[in-house]
Formats: C-alpha cells, sequence, structure tokens
C-alpha cells in the first residue's frame, strides 16, 4: 500500500517539475462536472416550485436530492485529485530544494542536536535523524483512498435509490427508499471528507519528512515541529464528525423501517441535523489541518532562512 501511495504522489526521476499537472487537470474537469450536475437539479428544483401537480414536483425533489449530492460528491473527488497533485509537486519541490541548498547555505558549523526546543512557531525538537511518522501519518497514507472509493461509490449508489424513491411517491411508499437514499448518500459524503482529511494528513506527513530529508542531506541537525494543537483537535473533529456519519446511517436504516408518516417525519425532522452535524465536524478538522500547514510551511520558510544565511 505505501509503495502504491508512494507512486502516486511523487514525481518518477527525470520528471520536469515545470509540466503541468496531469491531477490538476483530471480535478478540473471533475469540478467542472459536479458544477453542470448542480446546475442541472437547480434548474429541476425551480420547476417542482412551479409545479401545480404535487406529486410530479415531489418525484423531481427526490432525484433531484440524489443528483444534487452526487455533484458535492463529485465536486469532493475532484478535491482529492487535487491534493493528490499538490503532493506531486511538493515532493518535487523537496528535491529541488535539496539540490539547490548546498550551494546557497554560509559557512556556519553545524551544532549538535538540542532535543526539545522553541520556536517562533510553537515547539520543535531537533534530532539527528529524519523523525519517524506519527501514527495518524501512517494510517493516513493507508486510508485516504479506500475512503475516497467507498465515499464515491456509496454517492452513486444513492443516486440510484432517489431515483427509485421517485418512482415510489404515486403510491405513497416512498419511505424507506427516502431514508436509504439519504443515510447512504451522507455516509458516502462523509467518507469523502474523511478522504480527504486523511490526504491532508498525508501532506503534512510529506512535510514534515520532506523538511527532515533536506536538513540530513546537508549534514544538519533536522528540525520538527511537535505535532500542534490545531492537529490533535484535527485528528479529534475527522474522527468524531466519521462517527456521527456512521451513526446517522444506522439510524436512516431504523427510521426506513417506520410505517407511520407522522412518526417518519419525525425522524426526518432530526436526522437531518444529525447528518449535517457529522459534515460540519469533519469540515471544521479539515480547517485545522489547513492551518497547521500553514503553520508548518511557515516554520520551514523560516528554517531554510536561517540554513541560507547561517549554514547551520
Amino acid at each position: 500500500m505505501t509503495a502504491r501511495f508512494d507512486a502516486l504522489t511523487r514525481p518518477k526521476a527525470g520528471d520536469d517539475p515545470r509540466t503541468n499537472s496531469k491531477y490538476l487537470k483530471v480535478g478540473l474537469v471533475l469540478a467542472t462536472l459536479g458544477l453542470m450536475v448542480a446546475m442541472v437539479t437547480l434548474i429541476a428544483n425551480i420547476a417542482a416550485a412551479n409545479n401545480d401537480n404535487p406529486v410530479t414536483a415531489v418525484e423531481t425533489l427526490a432525484w433531484s436530492f440524489g443528483l444534487t449530492t452526487f455533484a458535492f460528491g463529485t465536486i469532493k473527488l475532484a478535491i482529492s485529485v487535487i491534493l493528490i497533485g499538490i503532493l506531486v509537486r511538493l515532493w518535487a519541490r523537496v528535491s529541488s530544494v535539496k539540490a539547490a541548498l548546498p550551494g546557497l547555505k554560509g559557512h556556519g558549523e553545524a551544532g549538535s542536536p538540542r532535543g526539545d526546543i522553541d520556536t517562533d512557531h510553537g515547539a520543535a525538537t531537533e534530532t539527528a535523524d529524519i523523525p519517524e511518522p506519527l501514527p495518524i501519518h501512517k494510517m493516513a497514507r493507508k486510508m485516504w483512498f479506500p475512503m475516497v472509493a467507498m465515499g464515491y461509490m456509496l454517492v452513486v449508489v444513492g443516486t440510484i435509490v432517489s431515483f427509485i424513491w421517485s418512482g415510489k411517491v404515486a403510491d405513497g411508499t416512498q419511505q424507506a427508499a427516502q431514508a436509504w437514499t439519504a443515510g447512504i448518500q451522507f455516509l458516502g459524503e462523509a467518507f469523502l471528507l474523511a478522504g480527504i482529511s486523511f490526504l491532508l494528513g498525508s501532506i503534512l506527513a510529506a512535510l514534515r519528512e520532506g523538511g527532515g530529508d533536506v536538513q540530513k542531506s546537508l549534514g544538519l541537525p533536522v528540525r520538527t515541529l511537535k505535532m500542534p494543537v490545531t492537529a490533535k483537535l484535527f485528528v479529534a473533529f475527522m474522527a468524531l464528525g466519521l462517527m456521527v456519519g456512521m451513526l446517522q446511517f444506522v439510524l436512516y436504516i431504523v427510521a426506513a423501517a417506520v410505517t407511520s408518516p407522522q412518526s417518519f417525519a419525525a425522524w426526518a425532522a432530526w436526522l437531518g441535523p444529525v447528518r449535517e452535524f457529522s459534515l460540519g465536524l469533519l469540515l471544521a478538522g479539515i480547517v485545522l489541518a489547513l492551518v497547521t500547514i500553514g503553520n508548518v510551511l511557515s516554520f520551514q520558510f523560516s528554517r531554510f532562512r536561517e540554513i541560507v544565511a547561517t549554514g547551520k
């Protein structure tokens, strides 16, 4: 699995880093597709709002619900593909910096590693070797692909079920299909966001390993930021959001067995916020991951500037 991950995210020997990324192109195509599908559902919903036949309007809203979630899922898939492209660019940057820094650094003497140190960007460690990946980094490299793949498949399956839901509106038997559509699709959405989160975790792992690789290649002590609070909260929010996403799926299965329209309406009324809360937690975790990436990049820029200026 790790070898497959490296093959996807690291440039091949001899690749020109100035070449346009194939991941960027694929990601843009997927994002455009998702936006076009969202526009179709917008037009369908406007038509349903102006339809005098309530049954036909509800049928339209049923399949447009599925297609809307499919559009969001496709755009999230596009984000995942573009993040893979960013990882490729990041490792190309590591190779370029390793090649350039020896000719730029000053003439200082490299000292012995000092262990724990304080920096302007938070607590860090200074070691003689590249730090080992953290458990979350190892998990991220293994889990991003299954999460993205399963998530998108679930969104597609839920879209198909939404058309079954639409076909059952006329005879009033749509409750079970409605519950299965929402449960399956939002479990897929949660998996997709978890996959994006794991890709961001992989970017943090690459920054950690790549930064250490550059410093070690120069014969210098390796300075690495300790896991900041934002990164710990990112992991906690991602895990909690994924658990709530799985919980809403289980509860929607229970709701699918409810026969009373009034009881089903009550279930649907509070399950909607639960599924959105799941996505909100995952998105909050993604925000924290991006904040952490920004802090790590600032730390590494400061470290490389110090190497250029002092040679140590």
